[in-house]
């Protein structure tokens, strides 16, 4: 496949780029041509590189966080292509959030904390907003910005004389790798418009 990859220089970019080479796949620099786009940026650019693909007919797998995707699902549903977002491409990630929305059926309360490089520009994460949306009761979440983090993120649920933590460390960005090709080999199965979360291919 021919993938356009922006943010290639970035963080989770520069591990990416060599992995998709790795798995087959040709990184391009124009969107003539390319099979989808891949996007690893920032919040302030994303929305304008997804837009461009879109009105080229590319498909896109997007991980930037701290935007609306949601304002470009017509256009993407308008084009015929599908556009993949999801706020965490680690699977165990996904899974942790399933898990707490499991263990929300049965303890009542429920709060998040999470912790990501002091570079990360967002807070909440995309990935505690969309584990919130997932709980009763409007959870709390709490970011905590520090160096030497990665992503982290754990869910206390308490009930009457107990409390159960799931929590999740990507301690590299390699974690990522798994989802991105995920989303990249079902991304032509797709229906056109916006699909959210690595947990709708799993």
């Amino acid at each position: 496949m021919k993938i356009v990859l922006n943010g290639r220089g970035g963080k989770v970019g520069s591990v990416l780029g060599p992995a998709l080479e790795a798995a087959g796949h040709e990184l391009v620099d124009e969107l003539g041509g390319a099979d989808a786009v891949v996007d690893f940026t920032g919040p302030e650019v994303v929305e304008a590189n997804v837009r461009a693909a879109l009105e080229a007919g590319v498909p896109c797998v997007v991980g930037t966080t701290g935007w609306e995707p949601e304002r470009l699902d017509g256009l993407a549903r308008e084009r015929g292509v599908a556009l993949f977002v999801a706020p965490n491409f680690a699977v165990g990630a996904v899974l942790m959030m399933r898990f707490a929305a499991e263990a929300a059926r049965h303890l009542p309360r429920a709060e998040i904390v999470e912790l990501h490089a002091e570079t990360k520009l967002d807070a909440p994460s995309g990935t505690a907003k969309a584990t919130a949306a997932l709980l009763p009761g409007d959870p709390p979440i709490h970011s905590v910005r520090l160096p030497g983090l990665v992503a982290h993120q754990e869910v206390l649920l308490g009930g009457l004389g107990q409390v159960l933590t799931i929590r999740h460390d990507t301690t590299s960005r390699e974690a990522f790798v798994p989802g991105v090709l995920l989303a990249l080999e079902k991304l032509p199965t797709l229906p056109p418009g916006l699909t959210l979360g690595l947990d709708a291919l799993l």
